[in-house]
């Protein structure tokens, strides 16, 4: 309006008699502000937009597999007990990093400790240690592991570091969960597995770059003693968590005593075969008599189980999943958010204020589905054609399983990564 009254006041300005006669312009779509008046400023036309797409599902072929039976050896289904594997834990600092450490306020304390330690003292306050971070150091010790060998190390940041990336581990102890008792050091250059570019108005990452491993990058400075055969001369045979069925227990029972007669009995709880060494058996031999149980191979039973990660929206079905018939739906809802903020610009000598009035665009699609007849199934083929009926995205599907399991539907055990 400011504008529009500037030019009907130059308008009605008297030309003077010495003055050219002005010459009319052609008519434009594009309007020319007089020389002295003040335009306006230029308001954002750029919108923001938001949205979901699903993209086309990918149809894998299977791969060309076995027809005959799957064996399975002792040895990938159980463990030993007295040969668990220990985990280590530590609190070290990261250095060299190009500015993308911990804040100062979260190291100083920490930096000022070590400094000392080298009988370097240093005004605490004129620490700015953004080179640093502080890191949890873990490791697992395997059993019958001797001082000396080498470990490998993974190192997590604590704090509010950007990136490890091209740093170095100073010398960190691990002990185990009391922490009194140190098993191993660690230090070395810090590998990640991604990378990340920053710059003034972007930045890219892939992966995590505030987690790293140092291969080998630990010491083992203190054996964790192992057994192998109890006190009372036998070998037990703990089911893995996977395989821990009273049919996979009774078969290598009966493995074990088809090699060496009487030698294995099952547990009562279902989950452990003992095994007795024979009295006469030099103590040199234990490890080869073990080894050639171990070797032995059974036909394991198939659990039937599926694995979800809703996280990921991986699913993972075994051997043996069953289905009853039953009707299903699933309506897919589908919410969209656009936020279109404008600024509200006063006019020039207005004495107004510039002010940001939000927009919000929203937008929500539900689908309208019927009821879809679930036919039963009895292999794992079956199933998977029955479930790619319904047509849905993995991570619908986990939610359709995850009902399907509390209706009776679904002839499985349901487990949550």
């Amino acid at each position: 309006m400011m504008l529009a009254l500037l030019l009907v006041l130059a308008a009605q300005q008297p030309t003077p008699s010495n003055a050219p006669v002005p010459v009319k312009a052609p008519k434009s779509d594009v309007l020319v502000a007089p020389r002295g008046a003040i335009q306006a400023p230029t308001q954002p036309g750029r919108k923001s937009t938001a949205s979901i797409t699903m993209l086309p599902r990918v149809e894998r072929t299977p791969g060309r597999g076995s027809s005959s039976r799957v064996l399975a050896t002792v040895e990938s289904l159980v463990e030993v007990r007295g040969q668990e594997e220990n985990a280590l834990v530590g609190l070290g600092l990261v250095t060299g990093l190009g500015g993308t450490g911990d804040s100062a306020n979260m190291v100083r304390g920490i930096l000022d400790n070590l400094l000392r330690t080298h009988n370097v003292k240093v005004d605490i306050q004129q620490l700015s240690p953004k080179n640093v971070a502080l890191v949890r150091v873990e490791a697992i010790l395997p059993p019958g592991i001797k001082p000396g060998q080498r470990i490998d190390v993974r190192v997590s940041t604590l704090g509010d570091a950007k990136s490890i990336e091209n740093g170095t581990l100073a010398l960190t102890e691990l002990t185990d969960i009391t922490g009194q008792i140190v098993y191993a050091t660690a230090q070395g250059p810090v590998t990640v597995g991604g990378f990340s570019a920053q710059g003034e108005g972007a930045s890219t990452q892939k992966n995590s770059v505030a987690v790293g491993v140092l291969p080998l990058g630990g010491k083992v400075e203190r054996a964790v003693e192992s057994q192998l055969v109890s006190e009372n001369g036998y070998i037990y045979l703990d089911a893995r968590a996977a395989h821990g069925s009273f049919g996979n227990m009774v078969r290598i029972t009966d493995a074990v005593n088809a090699l060496f007669p009487g030698a294995a009995t099952p547990e009562a709880d279902g989950r452990a075969v003992r095994v007795r060494v024979p009295s006469d058996l030099p103590k040199s031999e234990h490890v080869a008599y073990l080894a050639a149980i171990l070797k032995r191979e059974i036909e394991a039973d198939s659990v039937p189980r599926v694995v979800i990660n809703e996280r990921t929206g991986v699913i993972v079905m075994g051997e043996g999943v069953r289905l009853r018939t039953g009707a299903v739906t699933h309506g897919a809802l589908t919410v969209t958010v656009a936020e279109t903020p404008e600024v509200s610009q006063p006019g020039p000598l207005s004495g107004g204020q510039t002010k940001e009035v939000p927009r919000t665009d929203l937008k929500v699609a539900e689908e309208n589905n019927g009821l879809t007849l679930i036919n039963g199934a009895v292999t794992l083929q079956e199933v998977v054609e029955v479930l790619n009926v319904l047509g849905t995205s993995p991570r619908d599907l986990i939610s359709i399983l995850e009902a399907m399991s509390q209706a009776g539907l679904l002839l499985a055990n349901v487990e949550r990564m």
